[in-house]
This record gives structure tokens, sequence and C-alpha cells, in this order.
């Protein structure tokens, strides 16, 4: 060929160079001109009593209907224990309890029994009681006896084996009921979940027993807590609030099965329990304050809901002086949580132990009132509206539907989507009329996976993110749900929920490993960024921290192909050449986290050189990545 030729070929050449460089995949973030403060309150916590995520979850008691419930079932998890020569039986005592709260009690009949063939009950905990080496577990129990002075051995016992792990004896039982305590210390013994709590007597007695309780070490050592692993799974969530007690936990099936907090707080022995809408019986050990108290050992706030006045088989209070006293209940309960001392809630506050009040900035008026077929919500909502702005007027009152005659501080915005409505829908929020309500997203999640996401639906939930991130400015709150499940065989009412767990261990899921990382590199403002040629399912946000001079950059590659993306970063000034790449990824969409591999997908680290403004990133197949950059 020709140099002519070439000479004529060469301007084609660098024009076609040019607009396939022009249609490349590209990102531009200008740092210097945020959009909108980010929330700073943008990713918190909801969470209720559904798949065992109080009892047989977070709260860290180890026995099951340690209050024996009434009539058939109540004595579900107790069974008798006889040794070798012993005689007894055990029966449900329905009149006789240790106060009015809790009218009923275990009654175990011993017509014979000795030091070597004692006899009593026995419980087999949430799916076993686990045991670890060198730990002490603290218990109590409530007791009284027709025998003076009956001497109680508790213990804890593997399933299999019948080796005593740890024991004590409790004495001084008599004629009237008394709370007892007690230390079970072990020693070298290994780790095993399948271990029960017994209590024997070693001689002929009628024994009542009622509020039987074992702990392990909880989180910061808080007496009747929280278990440690999970808490510290929530910590590293980087959560800035906690919405509490939690949604259908709230309403209940039935008005008198509502989360009714004045039951819920004071000694345990004056907390009658309820039924939880999910079929098991909620022990009410996770009361008012132990949900505040988990706020404060988490350094976050309470969201809290409040009853409105509807609950779940469509039971509803009409407006008006029938909805007074449940008005007035809010109104006792918000004083209980941020009243001095000196008011009578916080008076009872301070008696409880905890004189400090706590922060309250959001209360939510009732949960998923959009069901309630009666259309009362807009007159119940209005009428707590003006009764706790009258006492409150700083408070944000969420509602919980749309309400036609005002409109309220914050809308609260369910959504449980697919993973593909997920990806598809990313943008929900970004031409969104910004003259109504600001938004609580209070519930979502992509539900794909069982009992936990799997990567899919964890790509789904970036996605998502990355739309409440470019809105903030709208979006004030968010929170996954339901965040908790036991994964035991029938523990598990609602697939797909976010950290799993059983009585020995717990796992995140994807899904989980996502919430980490966009919670923990969240900005303050909101910065423009255009993604261009990347073809579809691929999805970014970017936030700056101008006080740190840190830009974070969120790109989540939903496709099966490495994504090569040319990125710009504009008005940064002097962009540092180091960065920090976390990058979330699988092989397949279907990957995921279990009990027996609880780190197949997590978050990878790696240092990246930056050439300049200008560089190339190459994002891995199925990924969730943020940049951390400086400058």
């Amino acid at each position: 060929m020709s140099k002519r030729y070439f000479a004529c070929l060469l301007p084609a050449l660098l024009a076609l160079s040019a607009n396939l460089m022009a249609q490349a995949p590209s990102l531009t973030v200008q740092v210097d001109h945020p959009s909108a403060k980010v929330s700073p309150m943008l990713y918190g916590l909801m969470t209720e009593e559904i798949n065992y995520s109080y009892d047989g979850g977070i709260y860290g008691e180890l026995v099951r209907d340690r209050v024996p419930a009434r009539g058939f079932g109540g004595m579900a998890h107790w069974m008798l224990v006889a040794r070798g020569s012993s005689v007894a039986s055990v029966s449900l005592d329905e009149h006789t309890g240790p106060s009015a709260a809790l009218p009923r009690s275990l009654k175990v009949s011993v017509t014979a029994a000795t030091q070597a063939a004692p006899a009593g009950v026995q419980n087999d905990g949430y799916w076993g009681i686990p045991v670890r080496p060198r730990t002490t577990y603290s218990g109590s129990f409530y007791a009284k006896s027709d025998s003076a002075d009956v001497p109680v051995t508790v213990s804890l016992v593997n399933d299999q084996t019948g080796v005593v792990a740890a024991a004590a004896t409790v004495t001084g039982l008599a004629g009237e009921w008394k709370q007892f305590s007690y230390k079970l210390k072990t020693g070298d013994v290994p780790v095993t979940a399948n271990n029960h709590l017994i209590l024997t007597v070693a001689r002929p007695a009628t024994v009542w027993f009622d509020l039987v309780s074992l702990f392990p070490p909880t989180y910061l050592d808080r007496p009747g807590g929280n278990r440690i692993d999970l808490m510290e799974k929530l910590a590293a969530m980087h959560p800035r609030f906690l919405r509490l007690p939690g949604g259908n936990y709230l309403e209940g099936d039935h008005i008198a099965d509502r989360f009714d907090w004045k039951k819920t707080i004071g000694p345990w022995v004056d907390r009658p329990t309820h039924p939880s809408p999910w079929r098991y019986r909620s022990s009410d050990g996770m009361g008012l304050l132990e949900f505040l108290e988990w706020c404060q050992d988490l350094k976050i706030e309470p969201v809290l809901a409040v009853y409105a006045g509807y609950s779940m088989q469509q039971e509803h209070v009409e407006p008006g002086a029938a909805l007074e006293p449940y008005v007035q209940d809010a109104l006792d309960e918000i004083e209980y949580v941020t009243g001095s001392a000196s008011t009578r809630w916080g008076a009872e506050r301070a008696k409880d132990g905890h004189p400090a009040p706590f922060p309250l900035h959001y209360v939510e008026i009732g949960n998923e009132d959009n069901f309630d077929k009666s259309d009362s919500y807009d007159g119940r909502y209005a009428q707590f509206y003006r009764a706790i702005k009258a006492q409150r007027p700083d408070l944000q009152l969420i509602a919980t539907a749309p309400i036609k005659n005002m409109t309220p501080d914050v809308l609260d915005e369910h959504f449980y989507m697919s993973a593909e409505q997920s990806l598809s829908d990313a943008g929900h929020y970004d031409k969104r009329d910004r003259s109504g309500p600001k938004i609580f997203v209070g519930e979502w999640a992509t539900r794909e996976g069982d009992p936990t996401p799997n990567l899919e639906a964890a790509l789904g939930d970036a996605a998502w993110m990355t739309g409440m991130e470019r809105n903030s400015d709208l979006i004030v709150m968010s929170s996954y749900a339901p965040l908790f499940v036991n994964v035991n065989a029938g523990a598990m009412q609602w697939p797909t929920d976010l950290i799993g767990y059983d009585v020995l261990s717990s796992y995140g899921s994807p899904s989980y490993w996502a919430q980490v990382l966009f919670a923990g590199h969240l900005g303050t403002e909101v910065v423009t960024s255009t993604l261009s040629n990347t073809g579809p399912r691929v999805y970014v946000s970017a936030t700056r921290d101008e006080k740190h001079h840190k830009l974070f950059v969120k790109v989540v590659n939903a496709t099966s192909g490495t994504k090569p993306i040319r990125i710009a970063i504009e008005g940064a000034g002097n962009l540092a050449r180091q960065a920090a790449l976390f990058t979330l990824s699988g092989k397949t969409p279907n990957a995921t986290n279990s009990i027996a591999h609880p780190q197949a997908i997590v978050p990878v680290e790696h240092s990246i050189q930056v050439a300049g403004p200008k560089f190339e990133q190459n994002f891995a197949p199925y990924s969730i990545n943020v940049l951390d950059l400086s400058y």
C-alpha cells in the first residue's frame, strides 16, 4: 500500500478511535459540586419478633419457655427427669405462680429420690443450649416447696454423653415464692450446642418452679443482655438507629396482643408475656427498656413506633374518645424514653435502673396501616399527631400510610422485591416530587435465597442502595428487614433474612456485607455521578466527606462479565495516587454464605494505584464495589 493511501485512511482511523473512546464505558464524578446533604441517619436497623429474633436470637436467654404457657403445649420444652429408682411427676399448675402477672408454674412432685437418684425437670433450650470451655453462666429461678430447705441442683448436661459441664446447688426453698440466683462455671469442656439444663432435688418434696433463666456472657457484660456475636455484627453495620419494637410485633394479631409497653417494663416477674403474631410466645424479656439499652450499647438512637389503634386481624379503634387511652399510652411511652427522673414515667425508668433519659427524634405512629380496611388511619394519625406535637413539637412524626388531610413529617414506605425488581427500579426515587414528606424506607429487601440472601439478592440490594444514597436529601432513613433468622428447622417464618445463626454461631449473608460496605463508606454530601455506555445492570452512587477529604464511589456490576470503566474525577484538586477498593463478588449469582460456610462471600480490600484524575478500573462480574479515594 502507498503512503498516500495511509494518509487518506488516517483521519478515518483517528475518527473511529475517538468514537470508540467516546463509546467506552465511563463514569464521571463531579466532586466540587455537591447536589445534596446525605442524611446522617440514612442506614439503620429494623427488627421484630420473627424467626426467633429476640427469644432464641439476640436476647441472651438460653432457657426456652422460661415461663410456662397456659394450656396445651405449655410444657413443650420441659420434661420430667427421674434418675435410677426415683419416682416423680411434673405438671402445669394453672393456679400457682410467683405473681399476678405469672399465675402458673411447673409443679414437680417427687415421692422418691436420693443423691444417687435425683428427680426434677429439664429444659432443651432453643434447639440446644451452648456450652463453651472456661465460661461462667448466670442463672436464676423462682421457686417454693412444701418442705423446708430443699436443695436444688442446677446442671448443664450434654445430650449425647450425659456428662455434666457445670453444676451448682441452691438452698433456702420454703413455703413462699422467692427468687434464687446461681452461677455455672465450665472447665476444659468441648464446645457443644447439644446440651440441656436440669433442676433436680434429692429427696421427696413438691417443688414449684417458674421464670427459670440462664444467660451466657453478654455484650458489654450487661446483665440480662444481648448475644455478643450478633451485637458485634450489628455494630459492624455502622447503624444510626434502631426501629423498635418492630413491625407486626407492634400491632399483634389482636388489640389485646399488641406490644403493650407498660407490661414489658420492671422486674421480669411482673411481665405477663404475650403471643407474637408469628405463632410463638414472647417472653417480654426484651422489653421497652432493653430495646433502649440495645440502642445505648450500639451508640445509636431509637426510632420509637407507638401502637396506633390497629391490629393485623382487622381490629381497630375508631378515632375520638375510644382512641384517647392509646394516645395517652403513647405520650406516657415518650415520657418513659425521654423524661427526666422528676416526671412520672421518667421516674419509672429510673426505678427500672436507668435514671438518664434517652435521645429521641423520630416517633412512628403505627405500622403498615395501609392494610387497615376501615380507612381510619387518617383520623387516627391526626389524633396522635396533634397530641404528641402539643407536648413535643420537636419530634418528627412518621406516618405508615399516605395521609389525605395533612402532610406528615415523614412517610414510611416498604418494598419487598425480587432481584429483577430491585435492579430495574433502583432509580425509584430519582424523579420523586420533593414537595411531599420526607421518606423513611422502613422495611425493604431483595428476596432471593433461603434462609438468607444470596449474591443475586445482594446485587439487587446494592443497586437499590445506590438509589437511596443519590436521593438521601429525600430519604432520611432506611432499614433492611427482617434482620435475623434462626436457621434451625421450624424457626423461620419469613425468608429472606439478613443475618443467620444457630445456638453456637452466626454469619452475615452477602446482603449483610453489602450493608456493611455501604454504611461504612458514606460521605456527608451527594456529588454528581454520570454513567455512560456501561449498558444495563451497572449502578453507581458517589458521596464526599469534605471534612476528611474523602470520596466514596460505589459501583455495582450485576452483569456476568468484567466491566472496564474509564473514571474521571473532576474538581477534586489533588487526588491521592493510592486508593482502596473493596469488592464483594462471587462466581455465580447463587453463591451465598451459611452456618457451614460463613465466609464464602465476604468483602476483599485491594490497594490500587490511581494514575490521576482520569484512570481505568475493572469491576469483576457479579460484584459490589466501593472506591475509597482521598483528595
